[in-house]
């Protein structure tokens, strides 16, 4: 049902932390190892980079190894020095033990801005490379526009120059300044464009994934071409973000969740690696960070797994704020390459 054959399993450091667990790899098309759960870094509003810090480094405690950070975020520089505290108490041997998600935004999506945001990335994270660089979204905002409140219809630019973008990707590649390249919310279409002219294919999509969207016609194209897909907003979205729980709130997931005695959060995450997929989860609270991890020694009978095709499905997060008329999308259905 899933890639047993391209994961491996790792325990990092068990001499030294007796919590951690047992986090499965994918192996990308670059060749490198990627944990498939990684902690998502996003939070609005954003808690103090003391504070983030501080919980970054009890998500290394529990056996996180994956990091998800972007530029939008605001939280690179207190991750980095989470890495930096993390080596030091001995959490991770060596930087090599840990895998860094950053993504490139909308506002730095031109060929020339490229490689400097990714400078600018390395230094506020305190590290010589990511091992994940991804184009955040299809679409450039100007320059200007570098917080979440600046994602408006009216600050979308006339093009993205796709061509251009991704020619940067590989050069920051083939300066050492990543380990490996991808793209986020990028559909069918738009992954075609850019395979017919990329030198280096992209590793990842990282895409809005979870049983309330399942995402089966892109997950099984990207499949066919050697993309590996990671899910960001598998448990659905939180209220704070897109004002609705829907997948937790599934009677569908509760029901299963029941009988399996596992929590709704495992029961979702659970069918999403089943999936092939990797999945990037949010959540503060060390608890249900260990909670989180807890996914990987069982299964969904297939009885279970059949019962997702019934979740009503709807995307989370429209997206409507990068149509616009003066922009290179100007219905939602242009943006999801008709599937919005």
């Amino acid at each position: 049902m899933f890639y047993d054959n391209i994961l491996t399993f790792i325990t990092s450091n068990p001499t030294e932390n007796m919590e951690a667990k047992r986090i499965p790899e994918v192996i990308l098309n670059s060749g490198q190892k990627m944990p498939v759960i990684g902690l998502g870094t996003a939070s609005i509003p954003r808690p103090p980079d003391e504070t983030l810090t501080s919980i970054f480094i009890d998500a290394f405690e529990v056996g996180y190894r994956h990091f998800d950070t972007a530029a939008l975020y605001g939280s690179e520089e207190p991750l980095g020095k989470a890495v930096e505290k993390a080596l030091e108490l001995g959490l991770v041997k060596s930087r090599d033990e840990v895998f860094i998600t950053s993504k490139l935004w909308t506002s730095d999506a031109h060929p020339d801005l490229v490689v400097p945001a990714l400078k600018t990335s390395l230094q506020k994270l305190g590290l010589d490379y990511v091992d994940l660089y991804l184009i955040h979204w299809p679409v450039r905002l100007k320059p200007e526009a570098k917080v979440p409140a600046d994602i408006l219809k009216e600050n979308v630019m006339p093009s993205f120059d796709m061509k251009g973008i991704w020619e940067a990707m590989e050069e920051c590649y083939r300066l050492g300044l990543v380990k490996s390249i991808g793209v986020s919310n990028f559909g069918i279409k738009k992954l075609s464009q850019l395979l017919e002219n990329a030198t280096i294919p992209p590793a990842v999509n990282q895409v809005e994934m979870s049983p309330s969207w399942l995402q089966g016609k892109l997950t099984e194209f990207c499949k066919q071409k050697g993309i590996h897909v990671s899910a960001w907003s598998p448990l659905g979205s939180y209220k704070s973000f897109f004002g609705t729980n829907a997948v937790i709130d599934s009677p569908i997931l509760k029901e299963i969740a029941y009988a399996r005695q596992k929590s709704k959060a495992q029961i979702a995450l659970r069918w999403v690696y089943e999936q092939g997929a990797s999945v990037i989860v949010r959540s503060f609270n060390k608890e249900r960070m260990k909670e989180n991890l807890d996914i990987f020694e069982w299964e969904l009978r297939h009885e279970e797994s059949q019962k997702f095709s019934h979740i009503p499905q709807h995307r989370m997060y429209s997206g409507i704020s990068f149509v616009s008329e003066n922009g290179p999308y100007k219905t939602l259905e242009e943006l999801w390459d008709g599937d919005a």
